[in-house]
């Protein structure tokens, strides 16, 4: 199948695939004489491998190493994916507690406002916001 009929077949822009193919994330099977890109079915898989792993949070560099592994997969552990993973799960644990951090301050901006129709000459969050000494962290 073609770049289009790839693209549509898993909901992704041509301009995707060809980032992909850039990043050697994707390969075409084949190109035409005349240049278009051909792809299988072991190219669908592959980008169905792609969008998953990218769907959970791993970056493209992330999935190029999962790939990689995938492809060889005799020469590699369950141990290395699974470390791999372990330090994914740290990542996004890490975001969520800055996240969390983020909510806390921005609440206690919040809620120190009084919200009402006054002019924001004396907004307490703006306040807040020009003295580092004010922001709770």
């Amino acid at each position: 199948m073609q770049i289009g009929q790839l693209a549509k077949k898993l909901a992704v822009s041509t301009d995707t695939l060809r980032y992909y193919e850039k990043n050697q994330l994707l390969q075409a099977s084949e190109r035409t004489a005349s240049g278009y890109r051909i792809y299988d079915q072991s190219s669908v898989k592959q980008l169905e491998f792609v969008l998953r792993a990218k769907s959970v949070g791993f970056t493209l560099n992330e999935i190029k190493e999962l790939l990689a592994i995938n492809v060889e997969k005799a020469s590699h552990s369950c141990a290395e994916v699974k470390g791999l993973t372990a330090s994914k799960m740290e990542d996004v644990a890490n975001k969520i507690a800055e996240l969390q951090r983020f909510h806390q301050s921005l609440s206690l901006l919040h809620a120190s406002c009084c919200g009402g129709p006054e002019s924001a000459q004396y907004c307490s969050i703006l306040s807040a916001l020009e003295n580092v000494d004010d922001i709770i962290n």
